[in-house]
């Protein structure tokens, strides 16, 4: 392989990583395709379209990769949720849009998961990437007209698995300061200040993968809620501390104990109240929080 060659897979790296990313959700799982796509990439010759020909393997390797994938998530210890990624730095490229934003959240990320790995592909292409039905079609080698009904089955299952509507979301700078009240009340383990941050059906996620103790269930329900996070704030004692990031482009909480990260927390609002904490603590999904460089820009 030619120093052009290698330079030239290397001006794509972070835009591939940022698609594989938004395909499985695991920064190391897409780490791995990444290297296994830059395998092939030695292996080629005469390209005319490097980054076509690229996405292309990347994406099949992902769709490839998803359908075992989803074999090992059915079989994973408590609540399976993305790897989280701090975004502040610009790691899963633009976001300047609330819909740039939605697209890598964790909630959302956690929606995907309804797709099947085609119809995840078309969708992400399409939504991240603003490919054209014709060029999808080139990726998963069909027609323009089955890439468009792919495309309207992602987006109507999708929109069938949203909620109602009846809960107003948060712009940024409300989400922001509801999220640094959240973030004194959590710190303190302040049972009452918590209270009147969370919305009555709050719910909460606990991807502990089995390493750590953690809820294997969702806790659903204000009292619950403020009480499972006053107790574990309890249980890591108070050489833990809470410290405000941005996370898969949304206000987070980053739960240090000393220089280690031991868990990551993603509130996610409604109508001035949380309606929904996402809490990685699994270890294995939290080393490479800080060093992932991920991309959906040229």
């Amino acid at each position: 392989m030619t120093v052009d060659a290698v330079e030239e897979f290397e001006r794509h790296r972070s835009k591939l990583l940022g698609l594989a990313y938004r395909m499985l959700g695991s920064v190391e799982e897409a780490e791995d395709v990444v290297q296994d796509t830059f395998l092939r990439w030695r292996q080629a010759s005469a390209v005319e379209s490097p980054w076509a020909w690229l996405a292309k393997v990347a994406t099949n390797l992902c769709v490839n990769s998803l359908t075992s994938a989803r074999a090992r998530r059915e079989s994973y210890v408590g609540c399976w949720l993305p790897e989280p990624v701090l975004t502040a730095g610009g790691a899963l490229g633009p976001l300047d849009s609330a819909e740039q934003r939605e697209l890598v959240s964790l909630a959302f990320l956690v929606l995907l998961e309804r797709l099947n790995p085609v119809e995840r592909a078309v969708f992400v292409l399409r939504e991240a990437f603003a490919y054209s039905h014709r060029e999808v079609a080139e990726v998963i080698d069909s027609s323009e007209a089955n890439s468009r009904q792919i495309y309207t089955r992602a987006r109507r299952r999708l929109a069938d698995a949203r909620d109602d509507g009846s809960h107003q979301r948060a712009d940024q700078v409300h989400r922001r300061d509801l999220v640094e009240r959240f973030l004194a009340a959590a710190q303190q383990g302040d049972l009452s200040a918590l209270e009147k941050v969370l919305a009555e059906d709050v719910t909460a996620w606990v991807d502990g993968g089995g390493r750590v103790s953690a809820a294997r269930r969702p806790i659903c329900g204000l009292s619950r809620v403020a009480r499972y996070l006053v107790g574990s704030r309890n249980i890591a004692g108070q050489g833990v501390r809470l410290s405000a990031a941005e996370v898969n482009g949304a206000p987070g909480l980053l739960a240090l104990a000393g220089t280690e990260l031991v868990g990551v927390l993603v509130p996610e609002t409604a109508d001035g109240r949380v309606t929904a904490i996402r809490i990685i603590a699994n270890p294995d999904k939290l080393r490479l929080s800080h060093s992932a460089r991920l991309s959906c820009s040229s």
